[in-house]
């Protein structure tokens, strides 16, 4: 089997993340990795658009649900995140990193990652 593993860096996206008053009034930057694996076999012998998962669809429902959203949690944000990327059926692993830059005083950023298997 030829397992695919599709990464997307860095993404950055604005959103509603926080419980302290301050973060419910304006949108926070947060910086978005993305790695999904799925068996690549069909789409590397047939060349066809089908048989591989889109990564730019992929992206584009996660910037719908990020930039629209409100989060209390890193934790909810990543696990609905993650969610979207594995409701493909191919998809076997994915996992998510969303970092919250700034969101202590001495640190670049705080981060939080949830994988998921079949």
């Amino acid at each position: 089997m030829t397992n695919a593993i599709i990464n997307v860096t860095n993404l950055r996206l604005r959103t509603y993340i926080g419980f302290n008053p301050e973060e419910r009034e304006k949108k926070q930057d947060v910086v978005i990795n993305i790695e999904i694996h799925y068996p690549a076999d069909k789409a590397c012998t047939s060349d066809e658009v089908q048989e591989a998962l889109n990564y730019k669809t992929v992206t584009k429902e996660v910037i719908a649900l990020v930039e629209q959203g409100q989060f209390l949690l890193l934790e909810k944000l990543v696990a609905d995140i993650l969610a979207l990327c594995h409701q493909h059926p191919s998809v076997h692993y994915a996992k998510v990193r969303v970092d919250k830059p700034h969101a202590l005083r001495f640190a670049d950023s705080v981060s939080l990652t949830l994988d998921w298997h079949a």
